[in-house]
């Protein structure tokens, strides 16, 4: 979950560093750190607490150097303060590591470094690994590189890691197990990082090491690769990048997740465009027609995701079920794999994820491979752990998504879901012709209908932000396909205000929420016209009688509902298995105007991390 960065070349290091720290920010923000190697020396800088701390720290101090690494960190080890933070150094001083991930035999390593005459100044895994590293190196007489790989066959657990050496500035060893890390190159120049975005300005070549994988980086000299456990070389695939500066910047907006927000026309259209061909009665996606065979002839289809990303698998479930008739089990990634679950060589395991490096989700889905399973992967960054793990996959096209709370990524992974729905449930012969032309056209207008709910409501759900701002507790109801929408409604409230909110399905209401309803106690009820809406209305009476405050989700010619609310917001009318890539958009600006007029940290809440790469 920490962000690692980089950098070993002719430029200063320095402002390279802190420029990717704060674009790597969202990855964790409990401390911050940095190394350079001038030359002659390493000088290293720790702070407790954001990226902008450390540059406070560093302002006047020297900083000249053309190597260097850094760190944002997201704490796993040790509580976070100044000692914690990363970058490490062995109790020597030459060597200087920053470590994404978790060393799991970290304690035994400890105690054995202990009786050697080694010394730890934290608590931290990351200490002890790099004094792994210094003494096998003193004890062999070796090469750093060697080092590092012979420490690495020696721990259990997660890591991306990138190591400098006092007495060698034209030297850096990297190396990758479950974390991300990728190498950008220009011509001479290296670039290392958990993820592209701090290094996208300067280069769009880049290097993805594979789990098991370690490179070492010297000054004026090709990138090596070699594999940690048989020394094996490696001929690294140097990827092109297409991600722009442009798309990792606020754009004007006051916080990242704002911009997100507002994106989402564009994201969703992006996600569609040149497989949604409704003129053409088609849609095509490469990676569903590969395995067709194995869809349509699919026992069930099992998605294994965490977070927002599983309220979009459970949103799929009912699209899959009613278009496909294929049964579809969702599951929490971090149970899945621990439940010894009955996986069959039938079985289609769809893997939704954001970062595409969630741990849980790429645990889950090695699994499920090794039981013979085939793996879809659907998440939104080329080259990721998962998107290379899976045998097929689409991407999302949803663009970097910089605050911590998703939002543009869960209707893009709805969006490419329902596709997917669409297409299998025809092909299956589900899904009449007339039928799936409609879906065709309809979920062609999904993009511009997302834009006229942003540029409607937004005046609306800030009075309403402004009169619940202050409330303890919020209750979020939806039946059928926006009970998923009701979960996620809850989820971005509580994890950006500290609101305590819970999502259910609506006639569990009456099965023990209903108990917590009086007159302070906003509830949000989505209530769209479908199928379920006698139900709804009911279920809206219920909490009107019991003096809770109703926030609805409704249709623009709804009168009933209208009519026992206390505040509506008005979501165009579409096919209720498209109705969650509505209805969830004023739900995510309600969450931001109330953190921000909270006073919250919008982009970066408390004790999150954006991509979860450690379990």
């Amino acid at each position: 979950m920490c962000g690692i960065v980089g950098y070993l070349g002719s430029k200063e290091a320095y402002p390279i560093l802190i420029k990717g720290l704060k674009r790597l920010e969202y990855r964790g923000y409990d401390s911050a750190g940095l190394a350079i190697h001038n030359g002659e020396t390493i000088r290293q800088y720790k702070r407790k607490g954001k990226v902008s701390k450390l540059e406070s720290a560093a302002e006047n101090q020297p900083k000249e150097g053309t190597l260097g690494i850094a760190h944002t960190r997201w704490a796993t080890h040790g509580e976070p303060n100044d000692v914690n933070s990363h970058p490490h150094t062995s109790t020597s001083g030459r060597f200087h590591i920053i470590h994404n991930g978790i060393i799991e035999n970290f304690d035994s390593i400890k105690e054995a470094l202990k009786k050697r005459g080694y010394s730890f100044q934290s608590d931290t895994d990351t200490e002890v690994l790099i004094n792994l590293i210094e003494d096998i190196f003193e004890e062999g007489d070796m090469p750093l590189e060697k080092a590092v790989q012979a420490a690495l066959n020696q721990v259990s657990g997660a890591y991306a890691i990138a190591v400098i050496d006092n007495e060698n500035p034209d030297l850096m060893v990297v190396a990758k197990m479950g974390s991300p890390l990728v190498v950008g190159l220009d011509n001479g120049h290296f670039y290392v990082a958990s993820d592209a975005t701090p290094f996208v300005e300067y280069t769009k070549k880049a290097v993805y090491l594979e789990d098991g994988e370690m490179a070492v980086l010297r000054r004026n000299e090709n990138i090596s690769v070699f594999t940690v456990e048989t020394d094996s070389p490696v001929e690294p695939y140097v990827h092109q990048l297409t991600l722009d500066i442009e798309q990792i910047e606020k754009g004007g907006y006051e916080h990242f997740m704002l911009k997100e927000i507002y994106e989402q026309p564009r994201s969703i259209y992006d996600s569609l465009r040149g497989r949604l061909l409704p003129e053409e009665e088609k849609i095509i996606m490469r990676g569903v027609s590969e395995y067709k065979e194995k869809f349509l002839n699919a026992d069930r289809i099992i998605i294994v995701a965490c977070g927002t990303s599983w309220h979009a698998g459970l949103v799929a479930e009912y699209i899959f079920e009613e278009m496909a008739r294929i049964p579809v089990e969702v599951e929490y990634a971090s149970e899945f794999r621990y439940r010894n679950p009955i996986i069959n060589e039938n079985d289609v395991v769809i893997a939704v994820s954001q970062s595409g490096e969630t741990a849980d989700t790429l645990a889950a889905i090695k699994l499920a491979k090794s039981k013979g399973a085939t793996i879809f992967g659907v998440c939104n960054i080329v080259g990721s752990s998962i998107a290379r793990e899976s045998h097929a996959g689409t991407f999302t096209h949803a663009g970097p998504e910089i605050g911590v709370a998703s939002t543009k990524a869960f209707t893009a992974q709805v969006a490419v879901l329902t596709l997917m729905a669409i297409k299998i449930g025809y092909e299956r012969g589900n899904l009449p012709k007339s039928e799936y032309i409609k879906y065709l056209h309809e979920l062609n207008r999904v993009p511009d209908m997302v834009e006229k709910v942003l540029t409607c409501n937004n005046d609306n759900l800030y009075a309403i932000a402004e009169k619940y701002a202050e409330a303890e507790n919020a209750l979020y109801l939806g039946r059928g396909v926006n009970f998923p929408v009701a979960l996620e409604g809850a989820l971005k409230l509580k994890e950006i205000s500290y609101i305590h909110a819970e999502g259910y399905p609506a006639a569990e209401m009456k099965h023990g929420p209903i108990a917590l309803i009086d007159e302070n106690m906003p509830v949000v009820i989505i209530a769209q016209k479908n199928a379920n809406y006698e139900k709804v209305v009911s279920n809206a009476q219920e909490v009107k009688a019991r003096k809770g405050k109703i926030i609805a989700i409704i249709s623009p010619d709804d009168t009933e509902v209208r009519r026992l609310a206390d505040h509506t917001i008005e979501v165009e009318e579409t096919y209720e298995l498209l109705s969650p890539l509505l209805t969830t958009i004023p739900l995510q600006i309600l969450s931001y105007h109330i953190a921000v007029i909270r006073g919250c940290n919008v982009d970066q809440p408390r004790n999150l991390a954006k991509s979860v790469t450690v379990e």
